[in-house]
C-alpha cells in the first residue's frame, strides 16, 4: 500500500455545478468534450441550487469486485483505488447495477465499464476546480476535514438555536 494513500474527496457545498470537472476528465480519458464519457458526474437539483458531484469511492469492500464473475475489478494497493481490467471484462455490467453510488458506467460504442481510475494518481478533475470542491488528499486529512465539517455544522446548528430562543 501507498505510504501516505490518497482519496478523492467531494465537498458538494463548493460546487458550482458547472461540471467543468466532467469535461476535463472525458477530454482526459477518451479525448472528447463529453459528459456522458466522464467517470465524475454532478447531480443537479437546480430547483434547490444544490450540485453534488459524484465519482468512485474506491470502497475498501467493493460491491463491484466482488460481484465481478471473472475478477476484472481488483483492489489497486498502491493508489488505494479499485480497477478494472478489460482484458477479463466480459461487459455484463454486474459490476454497474451493485454500485451504491452510481459510480460505474457502460459505454455502449466501446462495450466496456468505466470509473474513476483517479488518472493514475493525478486526477486531472482536481486541477480545474477552482472552487475545491473535488479535492484529492490523504486519507489522515480526509478524516481531519470532515470531522471539522461536522464541528461546523454543529457549531452552526447550535448558534440558530440560539437566536430562535432569544426571540422567544
Amino acid at each position: 500500500m501507498h505510504a501516505n494513500p490518497k482519496a478523492l474527496v467531494i465537498n458538494y457545498e463548493k460546487c458550482t455545478g458547472c461540471r467543468l470537472c466532467e469535461l476535463v476528465c472525458s477530454v482526459h480519458h477518451h479525448g472528447v468534450s463529453n459528459p456522458a464519457k466522464s467517470r465524475i458526474k454532478v447531480e443537479k437539483w437546480e430547483w434547490e441550487g444544490l450540485y453534488i458531484p459524484m465519482s468512485c469511492k474506491q470502497c475498501i469492500d467493493a460491491p463491484c469486485m466482488n460481484v465481478c464473475p471473472v475478477k476484472a475489478i481488483s483492489r489497486d494497493e498502491i493508489l488505494s483505488r479499485v480497477v478494472v481490467d478489460h482484458n477479463l471484462c466480459i461487459g455484463c455490467r454486474s459490476c454497474v447495477a451493485v454500485c451504491p453510488f452510481g459510480a460505474m458506467g457502460f459505454d455502449p460504442v466501446e462495450k466496456k465499464v468505466f470509473k474513476c481510475d483517479l488518472c493514475d494518481g493525478d486526477p486531472k478533475c482536481v486541477y480545474f476546480c477552482d472552487e475545491k470542491a473535488v479535492d484529492y488528499v490523504e486519507v489522515s486529512r480526509e478524516a481531519l476535514l470532515r470531522k471539522r465539517e461536522a464541528a461546523e455544522k454543529i457549531a452552526q446548528a447550535h448558534r440558530r438555536a440560539v437566536e430562535l430562543m432569544s426571540e422567544i
